[in-house]
């Protein structure tokens, strides 16, 4: 991270669960992605607090494997599913999220959760504590929750703010499970987000980017304006055994 972060406004356009967010925990951030459901949790989780706390109590109370698949089968009918309400969405996101195997987000073709049951004990399925410290968190700071293209969130980034890019990593071989959204995030978007990494560089906004360790990341990166460290990460989904376990990762910085 830069020295002195907290002085800057924090970027992260793709935030899915938001580990980085939660643990800088910055004044004024703007967070971003792609994913509608998600976000419309995050919206949930700031402004509906005690109701979805209420609906992931119904959802613990009735967990089971058969349950489990109703639920998920409920976005197989759009017309019903537009009928849920926004914290009824949120609580079957984040119920899914729970007890599905090993927490996996992944959808198909359609665009359409497809993650088997996990068949856990005791799923934590309603972390109140956790959820309330969220809550006050977005609440409580300025916090603006974006739901759109990773490349239009950072146009008014200046030199007074960090961006960090953690977007679906790059799978030459395509055996990572990155299926998060049902169109994709391949090498095509991978160079769409260098362009950008590159835009923003010119622009003196300080950035660092996540991404798998692949001839092609380190290619499109090799600029000499970035530095690219290698770091190792601990792995446990990968159909193909080797990507499993300790695997090399890159973080790619824009600052000396």
């Amino acid at each position: 991270m830069p020295s002195r972060i907290s002085e800057y406004t924090y970027y992260e356009p793709f935030v899915g669960a938001g580990a980085v967010l939660f643990d800088l925990q910055p004044k004024r951030a703007v967070i971003n992605d792609f994913n509608s459901q998600l976000i419309l949790t995050y919206q949930v989780v700031r402004n509906h607090i005690e109701e979805l706390i209420d609906a992931l109590r119904v959802h613990q109370k009735n967990n089971s494997k058969e349950y489990y698949y109703e639920v998920r089968a409920q976005d197989r009918n759009q017309t019903l599913f537009q009928r849920l309400s926004d914290i009824q969405k949120a609580a079957r996101l984040i119920f899914l999220n729970k007890t599905c195997y090993n927490g996996l987000y992944r959808v198909n073709s359609q665009g359409l959760f497809n993650v088997p049951y996990g068949s856990y004990k005791n799923p934590a399925i309603c972390e109140e504590t956790v959820l309330r410290a969220v809550h006050h968190y977005l609440q409580n700071n300025e916090i603006e929750i974006l739901n759109g293209d990773f490349a239009t969130v950072t146009q008014n980034a200046d030199k007074k703010s960090f961006v960090y890019f953690d977007p679906p990593y790059h799978s030459p071989d395509n055996t990572n499970f990155t299926g998060y959204q049902a169109d994709g995030f391949g090498e095509n978007e991978q160079l769409r987000l260098r362009n950008v990494y590159l835009e923003l560089t010119g622009r003196g906004v300080k950035c660092l980017l996540s991404n798998s360790d692949t001839d092609f990341i380190r290619e499109i990166f090799s600029d000499n304006r970035f530095k690219i460290i290698t770091v190792q990460a601990k792995r446990a989904i990968n159909s193909n055994s080797a990507g499993r376990g300790e695997v090399n990762e890159v973080l790619i910085k824009n600052w000396r």
